[in-house]
């Protein structure tokens, strides 16, 4: 908010230094270490209308498209013995990120996108691409025979208006594939065109191989925050198939409107920041979901330069029920969901398979569990006395094998707070 007010007072030009210095990011992303490189992302590239509206600016208006704030958000490859950048790659093109003005997602599902007043828009925002967002949250996934890195990126900036940035938002609510050694786009699914409700992609990427009547085919697979869960061709990026959804969906990929619409998957997702698991004996993916409705509202604001009247979403909770789900989707069987297990809050955190049949996940009132793998069943749980939003990890010791996992709860969803972290060593070890 401090920087926010501080930009008020400067000029254009200062602001657009501001915009483009990427050295202000916060990384939250736990880097991948490979080929000699350190690869991290950054966080914070997504503003809302929020930010830049009322005192900051003395009017209580919008800024012009001139002057907005937003940055954009990128990857970047540090030499692993010097810290030498080696590579930089950003989510939001600088040419063409309005791309084809699609009116469907890329596996077909309608879009209510006015594509001709974006298309009139476009020469009014022609440097909407400079502060675009796409923020990167996860770890990305390695192939080191394809010498292939694979991203989820975050959704467009500003996000709550659509309207100031025409087009498709390229790369933003993608899965991308780079080149390690050098950066370079190899090719990019995205699965939310013109992304205005959230949906971007989150949870980080995982690799395996579903088999073909020619043999195994190497996949890379996401879930999104819309609530399936994609699956492609690692070397493509073709579409092999998605999932069965994992939540309740609800007036998805509906727009605002004045007196409020209730979306599932809200804001929230959908599956979001927390990783799932695979297992490589069943083909089964198991991925931790979330199911908390969010109401959009259509409301508008005048732009300060030119009077010009713009239409921005507000987001708010609702006071319906939400909850939890853990799918075991079945790879093998076109993402067919072979069993799901609610569970009493959003699950925040990650998910654990063994090779012993269980599955590990952490709860939000404070339950650690292990699940049966095959069939769903809770067969243990311990109460950590906090929310347990954080994934969970194996290892073993002089032959035993041990779970251990963090409980430090969630302040953004309202799970008790702590401070420790759980081992637990497997019995007949």
């Amino acid at each position: 908010p401090g920087e926010v007010e501080a930009l008020a007072g400067i000029g254009a030009e200062a602001r657009q230094a501001f915009i483009d210095n990427v050295g202000a990011f916060p990384a939250k992303m736990p880097p991948l270490v490979a080929a000699g490189k350190v690869i991290v992302g950054v966080t914070s590239a997504e503003f809302g209308l929020f930010d830049q509206i009322g005192e900051s600016n003395g009017s209580g208006g919008l800024p012009g498209p001139e002057t907005q704030i937003g940055r954009r958000g990128y990857l970047v490859a540090l030499d692993a013995e010097t810290g030498a950048e080696v590579w930089r790659w950003h989510t939001v093109k600088a040419d063409g990120w309005e791309g084809e003005f699609r009116a469907t997602t890329a596996d077909g599902v309608a879009l209510p996108r006015d594509i001709a007043a974006e298309r009139a828009a476009a020469d009014r925002y022609p440097n909407a691409w400079r502060r675009g967002g796409g923020a990167t949250w996860s770890t990305p996934a390695y192939d080191p025979e394809l010498g292939l890195i694979y991203l989820g990126t975050g959704n467009p900036s500003p996000t709550d208006a659509g309207s100031l940035r025409p087009g498709d938002n390229l790369h933003t609510s993608s899965l991308v594939a780079l080149e390690i050694d050098t950066g370079a786009l190899r090719w990019h699914y995205q699965t939310v065109p013109h992304d205005i409700w959230g949906y971007d992609v989150a949870s980080p990427p995982v690799l395996f191989e579903v088999p073909s009547g020619a043999g195994p085919v190497e996949v890379v697979a996401a879930a999104g925050k819309n609530g399936w869960f994609y699956v492609l061709d690692r070397t493509a990026g073709t579409l092999l198939f998605k999932s069965e959804p994992l939540v309740p969906q609800r007036n998805q990929f509906t727009r605002p409107t004045p007196d409020g619409v209730v979306i599932a998957p809200g804001g929230f997702g959908g599956a979001s920041w927390s990783p799932g698991s695979y297992d490589p004996r069943t083909g089964y993916m198991y991925i931790p979901a979330i199911h908390k409705p969010t109401e959009l509202i259509e409301r508008t604001i005048r732009e300060v330069e030119t009077g010009a009247t713009v239409t921005f979403t507000s987001t708010e909770l609702t006071d319906e029920p939400d909850w939890g789900t853990l799918s075991a989707v079945d790879t093998r069987a076109g993402g067919r969901i072979v069993w799901q297990a609610r569970t009493d809050r959003p699950l925040v955190g990650g998910v654990l398979a063994t090779a012993g049949g269980l599955v590990f996940a952490g709860e939000g009132n404070g339950d650690f569990t292990a699940f049966d793998s095959a069939t769903g069943a809770r067969l243990w749980r311990f109460h950590c006395g906090a929310g347990v939003n954080a994934p969970p990890m194996a290892y073993e010791i002089d032959g035993v094998q041990y779970v251990a996992v963090a409980a430090g709860g969630s302040r953004l969803f309202g799970f008790p707070a702590g401070d420790a972290v759980f081992a637990f060593g497997l019995a007949g070890g």
